[in-house]
């Protein structure tokens, strides 16, 4: 009988090393190398292919009230996965089994299944679940749906046009007859939103006549405001709101690294009686099965267009979360991990 012991095996991940003052840095992330734990009963091993980086991970990385627990240092940054189950003790899934779950920056994943997700359909793109068919999707289909209730013939503008929730909430309101004006930062993210996406305008924000250009592509005021920015963007718009306007907060990236996101037209709220709301979207959970559906249906048709940024390796991550605070992104930032 042999007394020789089997290595364990290791995982790599990459913790919070430190909180960020002002804008986030590599050296607040650390890679490491840590023994996976053996299975206990009702969990199993996830194999994760591809990791999610969306804005929101950065206010996760401050110890100051949030809608979401700060991340403590030392621990796996948080965020979404999607994988495949490599061993099993969990009754409800199966090794070979795809998933999608909030499994975090990390190649291996030991979990009893509490967010997980096994994946619905084989004609959807395995990425696509972590962008147009998984939360920021769903995040785009209720901000529109629910919050700002398009009507056709009436403007919607989508600040951060580009990105992987504005680039759907413009599809989406063009499918129910709105005109639609992206704000994004570059010409080749411009073209991208008239091209790809369909809206009918876009703003360049970073070529200096904000107002001037935003003006002229809507003759006929702001019925809708996608919130994604905050700051002098979302400022200007209050500027082009039209009465009994809705605004849907969505994000306020403009202020993730501690940036100024004041804004000067709040008298534009009381003048034009406007209907501004927040939202979190893991608020809205039985909303998910319908918009789901509704977008994996669309992405499988066609109707739905949708670009990808995705990071070679998990030590990429860090460089390309810091990437995606700064606009370097297309569409959704993933990573590949395997």
């Amino acid at each position: 009988m042999s007394d020789k012991i089997t290595p364990a095996r290791l995982n790599r991940r990459i913790v919070l090393a430190r909180r960020p003052e002002g804008d986030a840095s590599p050296e607040d992330l650390r890679l490491e190398e840590v023994p996976v734990p053996p299975l206990a009963d009702g969990q199993f091993l996830v194999r994760n292919l591809y990791l999610s980086l969306d804005p929101y991970m950065r206010g996760r990385m401050d110890d100051s009230r949030s809608y979401a627990k700060p991340v403590a240092l030392n621990e796996v940054m948080g965020g979404g996965t999607v994988g495949e189950v490599v061993e099993s003790r969990h009754a409800g899934f199966a090794v070979g089994e795809r998933v999608q779950g909030p499994l975090g920056w990390q190649q291996l994943s030991v979990t009893d299944g509490t967010g997980v997700q096994k994946l619905a359909s084989s004609k959807v793109p395995l990425t696509a679940w972590l962008g147009v068919v998984g939360m920021p999707g769903v995040t785009a289909w209720y901000g529109l749906n629910r919050i700002l209730e398009p009507k056709p013939g009436q403007t919607v503008c989508v600040s951060a046009a580009s990105g992987a929730v504005g680039s759907v909430v413009g599809q989406l309101a063009k499918a129910a007859g709105c005109r639609v004006v992206g704000i994004a930062g570059g010409e080749r993210k411009c073209r991208l939103v008239t091209g790809d996406y369909g809206f009918d305008a876009c703003v360049d924000y970073k070529a200096g006549r904000l107002e001037e250009d935003l003006k002229a592509a809507t003759p006929d005021g702001v019925d809708m405001l996608f919130e994604n920015v905050g700051g002098a963007i979302m400022d200007a718009v209050l500027g082009r709101m039209n009465p009994f306007g809705r605004v849907a907060v969505c994000g306020l990236i403009a202020g993730y690294n501690g940036h100024d996101i004041s804004i000067k037209r709040v008298r534009s709220i009381l003048v034009n009686r406007l209907k501004i709301q927040g939202f979190i979207v893991s608020d809205q959970l039985d909303i998910w099965p319908r918009a789901l559906q509704e977008l994996g249906e669309r992405v499988v048709n066609g109707s739905l267009r949708y670009s990808e940024t995705i990071a070679q390796g998990l030590e990429k991550a860090p460089e390309a979360f810091i990437s995606l605070l700064a606009g370097g992104n297309l569409g959704k930032q993933l990573v590949k991990l395997d």
